[in-house]
């Protein structure tokens, strides 16, 4: 079985965390695949936007699967592994994600959700980081975006008492955007999905990169990667589509030139 099935739908690719009978546990070979995964869909240019969601009706993903790492950790005990960093930094991806969490996001699949640009959540879906009750801390990018996403203190307070988020905490923390019930979930994720299709691809791209980016400097260097980036769509053909379809009264045609 593939621990990541990908489905496209137009410009739009859904990735699926599939080990439903593990919960969507992460183990090598998902590691592996995902980073393949995305790393296509960056290259696919016919690709605009792409939802991560879990297999099953339980898990999104329900972090790591111990018994699998065990023997691959103590194998490579004299030189600690590290995630592949497409994986632990979002930015690495320059399209769009969207995290359709459908049920418990536990460890490494809160992170995963983390790494995305936008969280619907079901109204069934926990988050939780039980990885201090192991003796061992997030490694995906927990302790780095959880208090980005929500505050220092509220990161505090749920990674140091094994806090279990449920799906309305979570969108008032502003850990998620939307919650939704689990039936309307990813019609909901491919409706906003195909509302960033509608917009121009170079723009968007830019967009995340300022975002993305500028969230780590400081204002002054932010404003000046804007200005950079913002200067340069201004020599694009979807530029001088959009402002053609402006003054025409029509629906724009973008080609990502």
């Amino acid at each position: 079985m593939n621990t990541v099935a990908v489905e496209k739908a137009g410009e739009i690719a859904i990735f699926t965390l599939n080990r439903p009978q593990k919960y969507n546990a992460v183990n090598p070979d998902m590691v592996r695949a995902l980073n393949e995964t995305m790393m296509e869909f960056m290259e696919d240019k016919s690709l605009r936007v792409g939802i991560i969601t879990g297999a099953g009706e339980k898990a999104f993903c329900s972090g790591a699967d111990v018994k699998e790492w065990l023997p691959y950790v103590k194998a490579t005990a004299d030189r600690p592994w590290r995630i592949p960093p497409i994986l632990t930094r979002g930015q690495y991806v320059t399209k769009p994600l969207i995290a359709a969490v459908n049920g418990i996001a536990y460890g490494m699949g809160g992170e995963i959700a983390m790494a995305c640009d936008l969280r619907i959540a079901a109204d069934t879906a926990v988050f939780r980081w039980p990885e201090p009750t192991l003796g061992i801390l997030p490694r995906m990018g927990g302790t780095q975006r959880l208090p980005r996403l929500v505050g220092y203190g509220r990161a505090m307070e749920i990674l140091l008492t094994n806090e279990k988020v449920d799906a309305q905490r979570a969108l008032q923390d502003g850990l998620v955007q939307k919650v939704v019930p689990k039936e309307n979930l990813m019609k909901e994720a491919v409706g906003l999905a195909q509302k960033i299709c509608g917009l121009a691809p170079l723009a968007v791209e830019n967009i995340k990169r300022c975002i993305r980016f500028g969230v780590e400097m400081d204002l002054e260097d932010g404003l000046d990667l804007e200005n950079r980036l913002g200067m340069a769509l201004y020599e694009t053909e979807d530029y001088t589509e959009g402002r053609a379809a402006l003054l025409e009264k029509r629906a724009p045609k973008f080609k990502g030139k």
